[in-house]
């Protein structure tokens, strides 16, 4: 049985469940706790929980991740809200060289379980320093775990994946999804987790494969209705979900089906997450393609303050439809 929940509403629950199963479960950032949230992803959790489990803290990412590495040492398992991805670089150090580091330079005899999450998009209006989309950056660093739910029902099993992993995993969530409304498993039916390292199918198709991950996958949804509608196109969307682990597996069956792949992604095009997967595929699945791999990232500029501009900055389903379009 399933119930609809919003984004917000289901990251809310897979939190509010995982603070009942593990005492050791606490949820730290700025505003999490006496003010419900930022984007009130944690509202009604303070009161329920009280204050040893819930922590408001101080303006300072690199102190309090510095303070939640530390207490994942000592066995708890802290889940820090960054207001948004955008300020990692002030805790830099602490997500990089500190949790990605720990589990390896101890010759694994500590363990750092620790879940940093926050959004992570553009496509607000926010202007350029708040509009990061780091999950590349963060993948390319042995140790660290990312993902990217595009659904309520995903970003309610992830979140739970995440928390009860024994390595830090990052967990990108787009503040254009938080009202977005779905379908997800009630919790009467069982523990509802999402493996990380999974990816899932969102539309079944045959001519070609739209790849992508976070809102983009919607946007591909979009984009696949139109071509379906309009051009007679049957595209495939494949929702990776998990950046690293990467499901190499679902990415490579879907490029054996269809034989032609647009990647979809709102990294920008340098070094994100489509370069990689265009990388893989051209590795392992090259005899499969009949056309180039093509890809639809953000414009490779920092993020454009005006929102009518932006829209077209991002991937949207027009450009994707162009882009699939122009695939002989």
């Amino acid at each position: 049985m399933t119930r609809i929940l919003t984004y917000r509403e289901a990251l809310r629950e897979g939190l509010d469940e995982e603070l009942a199963r593990d005492p050791n479960v606490v949820l730290m950032g700025e505003e999490v706790a006496q003010y419900n949230g930022a984007y009130k992803v944690t509202e009604g959790l303070w009161k329920k929980w009280g204050g040893r489990r819930v922590l408001d803290t101080p303006i300072s990412e690199a102190g309090f991740i510095g303070m939640g590495i530390g207490a994942s040492l000592l066995g708890v398992r802290p889940v820090m809200e960054l207001m948004f991805w955008s300020f990692h670089s002030v805790a830099f150090d602490q997500l990089v060289s500190n949790a990605a580091c720990l589990r390896y330079m101890s010759g694994g005899l500590c363990h750092c379980p620790i879940v940093v999450r926050g959004p992570a998009n553009g496509g607000t209006g926010v202007g350029a320093t708040h509009s990061h989309v780091p999950e590349a950056l963060f993948a390319a660093f042995p140790g660290l775990k990312v993902c990217a739910p595009a659904t309520p029902a995903d970003a309610k099993g992830l979140i739970k994946a995440a928390i009860r992993d024994n390595d830090p995993v990052y967990v990108m969530e787009n503040t254009l999804l938080y009202g977005l409304s779905g379908e997800v498993p009630d919790p009467a039916d069982g523990d509802f987790v999402i493996p990380l390292g999974s990816a899932e199918i969102k539309r079944e198709g045959s001519d070609i494969s739209l790849i992508a991950h976070g809102r983009s996958v919607l946007q591909a949804m979009a984009a696949a209705d139109i071509l379906a509608s309009a051009h007679g196109i049957q595209a495939e969307v494949l929702d990776l979900r998990s950046i690293r682990p990467l499901d190499l597996e679902a990415i490579l069956k879907t490029v054996q089906k269809t034989h032609r792949v647009v990647l979809v992604d709102e990294s920008k095009p340098f070094g994100g997450v489509s370069a990689m997967v265009a990388l893989l595929i051209q590795e392992h699945a090259f005899d499969d393609l009949d056309a180039p791999i093509l890809r639809v990232c953000s414009l490779d500029a920092p993020a454009i303050y005006s929102q009518h501009v932006e829209h077209e900055q991002l991937p949207n389903p027009r450009r994707i439809v162009e882009k699939v379009l122009s695939i002989s």
